[in-house]
């Protein structure tokens, strides 16, 4: 298994360096884009619904799903299974700066938290951004600072920290008038 993610990561990252068009779109998708996911967001939070409290509640599910998988679950992983960044394992200069462990991504990880929130209040929003945290991931394994397996790993408690959100504020989610939001 870690063969193979050596192996794919060398696919990706052996495309580095070779292309100032495709070096810039990785640093841009890696570094930030994310604050564009994070307006969208923002958006999203307004535009679903009219009604104050389905949007608290949509806020409130984005940001303990966050908290979960990126602040907790992610910080736990790390401490007890701290595995180093690409760029330090083969020792070479990555395009973007990163610090900490890698394994699992804390941007997949919040990415996919926040693209499993969104689906489950609008599929097709969901959709999106699960696509657009998967451009993320692969910005960042091609930049040097991630494993595939890091990136897998991100998705996994990203999703696992929405569903746990998405299970604890269910109950006040169906207790609200007029939940149905825009598909």
């Amino acid at each position: 298994m870690l063969d193979a993610n050596r192996t794919l990561f060398e696919l990706i990252h052996r495309l580095s360096g070779r292309s100032g068009f495709l070096d810039t779109a990785a640093v841009f998708f890696a570094t930030y884009f994310p604050y564009l996911l994070g307006l969208a967001v923002l958006f999203l939070i307004f535009r679903f619904h009219k009604e104050w409290r389905l949007r608290f509640a949509f806020f409130a599910e984005i940001a303990l799903a966050a908290i979960l998988s990126r602040g907790i679950l992610t910080e736990a992983i790390r401490f007890f299974w701290p595995v180093p960044r690409p760029f330090l394992a083969l020792d070479f200069t990555p395009l973007i700066e990163a610090s900490s462990a890698a394994f699992p991504s804390g941007h997949a990880a919040i990415f996919f938290a926040l693209a499993m929130v969104i689906f489950y209040w609008n599929r097709k929003w969901g959709m999106w951004f699960f696509a657009f945290a998967l451009v993320n991931g692969a910005a960042r394994v091609f930049a040097g600072v991630h494993w595939p397996l890091d990136i897998f790993g991100g998705l996994l408690v990203g999703v696992l920290g929405a569903v746990i959100a998405h299970a604890l504020l269910r109950s006040y989610v169906s207790a609200l008038p007029d939940r149905k939001l825009h598909e």
